[in-house]
């Protein structure tokens, strides 16, 4: 297929260019900046928050699908500040590119959805599958951050003539320059106790975003995570034995509070299924633990 990558140089973008490129796909690469497409890639200078710029720059262009994978964080999410950007991206950004790909004859839209629309802080001990409500608001001030993840999927798995699939992903790990892996490096990157999180390595993430492209059933969410949620303290440590790294210093869960968006990724229990993805795509992942991810950094 001839794909448009929007968000082809991010954490997960790079990965999955590669991945694209390697199961024969020609890749269409939107970048904001001349010469900012990655090799390999055919780049296409474009805005996705300018809905006209947009549907000029492709003006004469036919993809077969369009892979959603923008957001606007560099690093971690600290405040809730830090989020907007990326919920605009969501909802004006996913409306202007379902234009762009209708305008250029696409039949596939895959976009980046993320495990927190299940919601934020302790979701207690059941495993969140795609049957689970998603999107539903009722975290103060945290609505705005699902709203946009709402809002992202509903119109992508909506979408008329268009077959859309939404991915949602755990958090990543294993990008090539990780700030985090250098920090514990370095070790002056705390862990506080408690808080279990569903990961995936970024070329898992890829691996099952190129499946989705391929084999995803339109209308439909996939959870995309490894098969072991785990607590940061573990995944920290256990990354830091790997790097030769002192142990991660503890911290307790309130002195994160000046911080809710990291504070609540950080001490809060997301525990999420991945048996519809490995069920229907054909994908499993190559690191089915946290253990095989960090042992392969």
């Amino acid at each position: 297929m001839k794909v448009l990558l929007a968000g082809a140089t991010g954490a997960i973008g790079t990965p999955l260019t590669r991945a694209l490129i390697e199961s024969g796909h020609e890749v269409v690469a939107l970048t904001r900046r001349r010469g900012g497409a990655p090799a390999g890639t055919t780049e296409l200078v474009g805005d996705a928050l300018d809905h006209d710029g947009l549907l000029a720059a492709m003006r004469g262009l036919e993809v077969d699908a369009v892979v959603h994978q923008l957001t606007a964080l560099k690093k971690s999410p600290m405040r809730h500040k830090d989020m907007e950007a990326t919920n605009r991206l969501r909802i004006e950004g996913t409306a202007n590119l379902l234009a762009a790909a209708r305008a250029m004859g696409a039949r596939r839209f895959v976009t980046q959805s993320m495990i927190f629309g299940y919601g934020y802080g302790d979701l207690g001990a059941h495993f969140h599958t795609e049957a689970d409500v998603f999107g539903r608001g009722g975290y103060g001030r945290f609505d705005p951050h699902i709203a946009a993840m709402r809002s992202n999927e509903q119109q992508v798995l909506t979408a008329e003539d268009i077959d859309g699939i939404a991915l949602r992903y755990g958090i990543f790990y294993g990008a090539e320059g990780d700030p985090n892996m250098a920090l514990i490096r370095q070790g002056k990157l705390p862990v506080p106790k408690g808080g279990i999180m569903s990961f995936v390595h970024v070329e898992d993430a890829a691996a099952a975003t190129v499946a989705a492209l391929e084999h995803g059933r339109g209308g439909e969410p996939y959870n995309v995570v490894d098969g072991e949620p785990t607590s940061w303290r573990d995944f920290f440590t256990a990354a830091a034995t790997h790097l030769g790294a002192p142990k991660p210093k503890s911290v307790p869960g309130w002195a994160l509070r000046p911080m809710p968006v990291l504070h609540s990724i950080l001490t809060g229990t997301y525990r999420i299924a991945n048996t519809k993805a490995e069920a229907e795509l054909g994908w499993k992942p190559s690191k089915p633990t946290f253990r095989e991810g960090i042992a392969a950094i």
